[in-house]
């Protein structure tokens, strides 16, 4: 391995060790496997930037590479133990919760109006109608900005675009 050519991490990379730690030790089975996956990942960006590559959004780049990452330390683990999806100690569901604590971290980003509304749709309200009634906005003005704020997160999250809005929890 050419360690000369590596660098130290960049800001914006060490700043996410926390986040990745935290999200990592929501879907580990062990603090170790935790700390193992968020490294695992560290390491991949780290390489990544240091070859080059242009990441536009490294947050959600790093929270999809921690759940690709977990995926196949359980696909290793099942070729290792032979061992069904009910015999792991990770709920099949710890992946839509990581993702839905992803989104919900990206909604901070959108501009405040449509993070408001997102936030909306978040605690259940679905109906732009609703949605307008409640916020005193025009229909059209809450659609349009809820298409929007989806758009972004779509992007943000590296979604094609299209992609049907349950993916993005």
């Amino acid at each position: 391995m050419q360690n000369s050519n590596l660098t130290t991490p960049p800001d914006d990379l060490t700043a996410l060790i926390p986040v990745l730690n935290r999200a990592a030790a929501r879907i580990a089975d062990t603090p170790e496997e935790a700390q193992d996956l968020a490294q695992e990942v560290l390491l991949k960006l780290w390489l990544r930037l240091n070859r080059g590559d242009d990441i536009n959004n490294l947050r959600g780049y790093a929270h999809a590479a921690l759940r690709n990452q977990m995926r196949q330390s359980l696909r290793d683990r099942h070729d290792i133990d032979d061992v069904d999806m009910e015999g792991t100690a990770t709920a099949p569901d710890a992946f839509a919760s990581l993702a839905l604590s992803e989104a919900c971290s990206m909604i901070e980003n959108l501009p405040p109006h449509q993070a408001h509304l997102m936030r909306l749709v978040l605690t259940g309200e679905t109906s732009p109608a609703a949605l307008a009634a409640r916020t005193g906005l025009p229909l059209g003005t809450v659609m349009s900005r809820l298409a929007r704020a989806r758009a972004q997160l779509r992007r943000d999250m590296g979604l094609e675009p299209g992609t049907p809005v349950t993916a993005l929890f």
